[in-house]
């Protein structure tokens, strides 16, 4: 009598094979096979393609099991050694499947991803497909939800949030696949084409959209800022509130060490495509066409949907560039675009200088007089809120030497001693700035034992700020003026100043016009306080629209020779230089505190702030940290410090991998070099962020 056809009380055939069951995804047909532990993976997938004897090209799929969330893409391992029995159900589906990505211009994108790849490599694909360098700098982001929205609402106007479907692109197939391998694609010596009618760098990127929507010519729809079509755009995405609805939007950011499947992301999902990490490294206008855009795409809607805060004055010089660009981006004249290989290499310059400042200052060539370190001395008002609230600032003769501020009280008495000294190594150095009220304010937050020292110090004039801003800068990093960066940090600081000026020739401003549309250049906030003011000024003649158009084409003038391209880089510029720039916020619990804070993460610090204000706390900064860990157990991060105390918190409402991955991150960017080759380290990448690797 043959055994192998009597089933046993466990499952399993008396053979000792037992019935593997499976699902095929594309057939949606569920499929049993009999198996031992002993056969591998491929050769379960090899009997499977048989049994189903369908003609089909299966070198995509892959095997999926559910209920443990894992790919089984080792093949030579057998089932014995996965731990599969016949309890369990597995998944043959295809490992390249469709999402939706919104792209940081807020447009969406079908791209086919692989969804069995981890998130770093799959965003690294991803990139490759829109010819952005340094796919390290971004990552993928759930989309928020609105709290205010009911989820019916939600949905109906994701269906019609700024649609633009491509065509289905696939990294690394077919003839995208010969773009890869030319050696010239991220190579720093390739030799730039440009476009034949308006000599704007040509991105390879035209070479495989050729015709496609995404290419309208020019050189492709990425490389290109379409302006807002209409101020209800702006009143349907949704704004963060609060510092702890912006903390909130940053539980979204996924797991870059684990697949798109691991963390339950379905085909055709929106995510969405975002610089995470605020340092950019090696911009470049010969081959970042794309990167650039993208960068001021992702800033500009950072400022109009509010989620980093600025001036008056600033949102005018934001509204003046984004009227500016819109402006350049739709005309096709050549006295208005990039003209020549000679334009190009003119904003060079300014995109080193945005470099060194968004990297904390990086050295050039120039090693500057190694000899003599640069002072500052100078009258300098001096504000200590704590202990002189009620007597104001009080003016000191004040000297700069390596990163110490003296203050004295006379200019004669600065061979004595010093009446307060300040060490600004490690302080947090934030601008309080009002070009029309000649307000030139520079608060810093000192770290001292208990905490943060709060001095505020005052300057004259625009000049004097700069130099001062600057020094203080670079003081907090621990470097000194003889630092080769301190020269363009100050043009930088004055470059700022002069694009919020707002006093013009009246002679040379442009008439308004019908095509400004100010409720798309402007944040809510500031359109909501421009119709207070007309309520208070109700004899005034002129709408709202005509008063805020009035204030941008003022501003306007500031940047009207800009290139297009120039225009882009100094917005990027301006948005770096906010208080709040590249400050990603959790919401933690810190070991010994009563309450949830906040803790904000940057390219090179941590800082723990007042939740309800935003005020920081106490800083402490990456080049003093000897080791980070995780208490996977208890969510608890732990950070220790060469000559400081460990710091511990458990994060609240987020998974403490996110900001475990923030801080290595940004350690692993810190790593860059330009005369590395362009190829990622992954595996130091998932050492430094993962923890567990």
């Amino acid at each position: 009598m043959a055994l192998d056809g009597i089933r046993m009380p466990d499952g399993c055939y008396a053979d000792g094979t037992w019935e593997l069951k499976m699902h095929v995804t594309d057939l949606k047909r569920d499929v049993s096979l009999r198996v031992t532990g002993e056969i591998h993976i491929g050769g379960v997938m090899l009997k499977l393609v048989e049994k189903l004897d369908v003609k089909k090209d299966w070198s995509d799929h892959a095997l999926w099991w559910e209920k443990k969330k894992t790919w089984l893409l080792k093949t030579h391992w057998t089932l014995d050694k996965y731990g599969i029995q016949a309890d369990a159900r597995l998944l043959f589906t295809p490992q390249h499947k469709l999402l939706r990505l919104q792209l940081p211009n807020m447009k969406h994108m079908k791209v086919k991803v692989n969804f069995s790849d981890r998130v770093f490599k799959a965003v690294s694909d991803i990139c490759k497909t829109f010819n952005i360098r340094h796919p390290e700098e971004l990552s993928l982001l759930r989309k928020p939800r609105d709290p205010k929205k009911k989820k019916k609402k939600l949905e109906e106007a994701e269906e019609d949030d700024l649609e633009l479907e491509g065509p289905l692109l696939t990294p690394g197939s077919g003839e995208l696949r010969s773009i890869y391998s030319s050696p010239g694609l991220y190579s720093k010596t390739m030799t730039p084409t440009y476009d034949s009618r308006d000599g704007s760098p040509l991105s390879p990127t035209t070479a495989w959209f050729g015709d496609s929507p995404l290419s309208e010519g020019n050189p492709s729809i990425l490389a290109v800022s379409q302006p807002i079509s209409s101020p209800d755009i702006l009143v349907k995405l949704y704004k963060p509130q609060s510092l702890l609805d912006k903390a909130k939007i940053n539980q979204g950011w996924l797991d870059s060490s684990r697949s798109l499947m691991e963390q339950d992301v379905k085909e055709n999902e929106v995510l969405l495509l975002r610089f995470k990490y605020h340092s950019f490294f090696d911009l470049n206008p010969k081959y970042d066409a794309i990167r650039v855009n993208q960068l001021y795409e992702q800033s500009k809607w950072a400022i109009l949907l509010e989620e980093i805060e600025c001036t008056e004055e600033e949102m005018m010089m934001f509204a003046a560039l984004q009227y500016h660009i819109n402006k350049l981006s739709i005309m096709s004249s050549d006295h208005h675009m990039n003209n020549s290989e000679k334009e190009v290499d003119e904003v060079d310059a300014a995109l080193s200088d945005l470099e060194i400042t968004l990297e904390g200052g990086k050295t050039s060539n120039t090693l500057g007089d190694i000899t003599s370190i640069p002072e500052l001395a100078d009258y300098v008002k001096v504000f200590k809120p704590k202990k002189l609230t009620l007597k104001g600032y009080k003016q000191y003769w004040c000297t700069f030497k390596d990163i110490t501020v003296s203050c004295y009280k006379s200019k004669e008495e600065a061979h004595g001693t010093p009446a307060l000294q300040m060490n600004l190594r490690g302080c947090e150095v934030t601008p309080d700035v009002n070009i029309s009220g000649q307000k030139f304010n520079i608060k810093l937050l000192i770290p001292v034992a208990d905490g943060m020292n709060e001095i505020w110090l005052r300057c004259d004039m625009e000049k004097q700020y700069a130099h001062w801003m600057a020094a203080c800068r670079l003081a907090s990093k621990g470097k000194t003026m003889a630092d080769s960066s301190y020269n363009l940090e100050v043009q930088n600081i004055l470059s700022f100043l002069k694009m919020q000026h707002m006093n013009p020739d009246p002679q040379f401003i442009e008439p308004i016009t019908t095509d400004i549309n100010p409720e798309c250049l402007v944040s809510p906030r500031y359109l909501k306080k421009y119709k207070n003011k007309q309520v208070s000024h109700a004899g005034c003649p002129g709408s709202i629209r005509d008063l805020i158009s009035a204030r941008i084409l003022e501003a306007h003038q500031n940047v009207a020779q800009m290139s297009l391209i120039e225009a882009k880089v100094r917005f990027i510029q301006a948005w770096q230089s906010l208080p709040e720039f590249g400050m990603t916020h959790f919401l933690a619990k810190f070991q010994g505190g009563k309450r949830e804070e906040l803790i904000g993460i940057t390219y090179n610090r941590m800082i723990r702030m007042d939740a309800s204000t935003g005020d920081a706390i106490k800083t402490w900064r990456f080049s003093n940290m000897k080791q980070w860990n995780v208490n996977w157990e208890i969510k608890m991060v732990t950070v220790e410090f060469a000559d400081e105390p460990s710091l511990s918190f458990i994060c609240a409402e987020v998974d403490c991998k996110v900001v475990h991955e923030f801080i290595g991150g940004y350690i692993f960017l810190s790593t860059r070099a330009k005369d590395q080759n362009e190829s990622l380290d992954e595996e130091m990448f998932y050492k430094l962020t993962s923890g567990w690797v």
